[in-house]
């Protein structure tokens, strides 16, 4: 048996409830993961909240982790057991000791990135990555003014920028 993180009406935090849950075997294209950080954002509390519908009731907020997977479906490639991984992709579930993944929402951890950098910067450093390289290319020719550079996304990205050549 695992422990998760469950919310079974929407709300303010008090409907956070810790609980017991079982985790199932990895179907085809699925790994099993024992979380060892995840990362909390404010996405998860408008799924909390209710602000943004969740799939069901009862569900297990979060949508950022990173851990070490401990069993493998079929027809998944490029992984192994123990392989430490991280990833910022529904479905929702993060909020749980262990949990099943998609394997191809996952990247593999290198060995100088600590399991909770990973967790806490995968979903803000993919928003930093989408305004700087696809909504706009950023470079030496660009000024940039973010008004929010002290959240997480915010320094992320004015850290990117300035790598970048632009000035910030």
């Amino acid at each position: 048996m695992s422990h998760a993180v469950r919310v079974h009406e929407t709300g303010d935090a008090s409907v956070l409830q810790w609980e017991e849950v079982s985790v199932a075997e990895p179907a085809a294209g699925e790994v099993c993961l024992r979380h060892t950080a995840i990362g909390l954002n404010f996405i998860d509390v408008y799924f909390r909240a209710g602000i943004y519908p969740s799939p069901q009731l009862p569900f297990v907020p979060g949508l950022e982790g990173a851990g070490v997977i401990e069993s493998i479906g079929e027809n998944v490639d490029g992984f192994d057991v123990g392989d430490r991984v991280a990833y910022a992709s529904p479905p929702l579930g993060a909020y749980a000791e262990s949990r099943l993944m998609p394997a191809g929402r996952l990247v593999k951890l290198p060995d100088d990135i600590d399991d909770r950098v990973a967790a806490a910067m995968m979903l803000k450093g993919m928003t930093a990555h989408y305004l700087l390289r696809r909504i706009f290319k950023a470079g030496p020719d660009t000024t940039i003014l973010l008004h929010a550079a002290a959240g997480g996304v915010g320094l992320i990205a004015c850290q990117w920028a300035k790598y970048l050549g632009a000035t910030v």
